[in-house]
């Protein structure tokens, strides 16, 4: 595996886990009873980004370094991938 395939599978891992992350412990302003106007009342009040990125962060790491070593090792690999030749009408 290259150091190119490694950051962008890092960068998959991570927008993956963000998105993942994003919704938990984010009050919304309704529930905080402070809707600031032209925003929706769902909008987040105080949505702690700083603390969200370092949480994708470690949590991406834990996912990111064993899957890089499957991909190594060749536990995944194209093959693996290929549901077409795994499931298809010759299998």
């Amino acid at each position: 595996m290259a150091i190119t395939s490694a950051i962008v599978v890092f960068a998959v891992v991570w927008f993956l886990v963000l998105f993942c992350v994003l919704p938990f412990g984010t009050p919304s302003q309704s529930e905080m009873g402070e809707v600031s106007p032209g925003t929706p009342r769902s909008a987040p009040a105080n949505p702690r980004m700083k603390r969200k990125f370092a949480i994708t962060t470690m949590i991406t790491i834990v996912i990111w370094v064993p899957l890089c070593l499957a991909i190594i090792y060749g536990y995944i690999n194209a093959d693996t991938m290929n549901l077409y030749k795994r499931f298809g009408p010759n299998s």
